[in-house]
């Protein structure tokens, strides 16, 4: 009977790693729809994302952006309201302005951190 639990108890751990990995690369694909569609997200009209067309360079290019914010509540912030860091920012406060949900906002910002 031990082993029989244990057994089940394995297959039903590796699973839940398996959803919760499929459910992660859900999350980064909806982040990056998000990021490239135009009439949402829009991140392609001020930043060049590679894979997107016809990037505008009024922001700065998303690369690296895991290393310039290893903590993730950063770069939620500054999608939800970058005034609130930098007032002077022509980016448009996603959060504040309910461009975006906050479901939204962490699927971007999981696309975000993979590139």
């Amino acid at each position: 009977m031990p082993k029989r639990f244990a057994a089940f108890a394995l297959a039903l751990a590796i699973g839940a790693l398996v959803c919760t990995g499929a459910q992660a690369q859900s999350a980064v694909d909806e982040g990056r729809k998000l990021a490239f569609d135009r009439g949402k997200g829009n991140c392609l009209t001020c930043h060049v994302i590679k894979g997107g067309d016809l990037p505008g360079t009024i922001g700065p290019e998303l690369v690296g952006i895991k290393s310039k914010y290893p903590k993730r509540e950063d770069l939620v912030a500054i999608i939800n309201d970058e005034t609130a860091r930098n007032p002077l920012t022509v980016m448009p406060p996603f959060g504040r302005n309910r461009i975006l949900t906050e479901k939204e906002i962490n699927a971007v910002v999981d696309f975000l951190q993979t590139l």
